[in-house]
């Protein structure tokens, strides 16, 4: 596999560091990642998203979500039961394990449940309304900052 060196987008950019920290992250991150739990990313609203993990085995208390920053991390670790008992076959999964989403700006949890087997975590995007789009009246007039420019 090619490595890039991103250190020059450091050197000639200001503010796009987490561009390139993206890139980075992409372009290093291992090939063979585990696909364990599997797990499903929806679009519910224009503004809202479900992260639905399958954690059949384990218990509510089993179970951690926590938000960090940009990042949502999910962990699973079954208390050890199983020592007393004999398998002849055993194709239940219930290692532990922590699964890692990256979140855009301005997303934030606002809940999770755990159902059926099934660990559902909703988000939400909201943008404050200094970043929202708004438009500018247009006019044949100079504004009062022109005028003092101008003095």
């Amino acid at each position: 596999m090619r490595a890039y060196d991103f250190s020059p987008l450091y050197r000639a950019t200001v503010g796009f560091d987490r561009v390139a920290d993206l890139m980075d992250r992409v372009l290093t991150s291992d090939v063979n990642h585990s696909t364990y739990p599997p797990y499903n990313i929806e679009k519910t609203d224009e503004d809202a998203y479900r992260i639905s993990v399958a954690v059949a085995g384990f218990a509510e208390a089993d179970l951690k979500v926590e938000q960090r920053e940009n990042a949502l991390i999910i962990a699973a670790k079954k208390a050890d039961e199983d020592k007393d008992r004999s398998y002849l076959h055993r194709g239940i999964a219930t290692r532990a394990f922590e699964k890692r989403f990256h979140l855009a700006d301005h997303v934030r949890v606002t809940g999770a449940s755990h159902a059926d087997g099934m660990l559902h975590i909703d988000l939400v995007r909201e943008v404050p309304e200094a970043l929202k789009p708004r438009t500018i009246e247009i006019s044949s007039q100079p504004t009062v900052e022109a005028k003092a420019i101008e003095a």
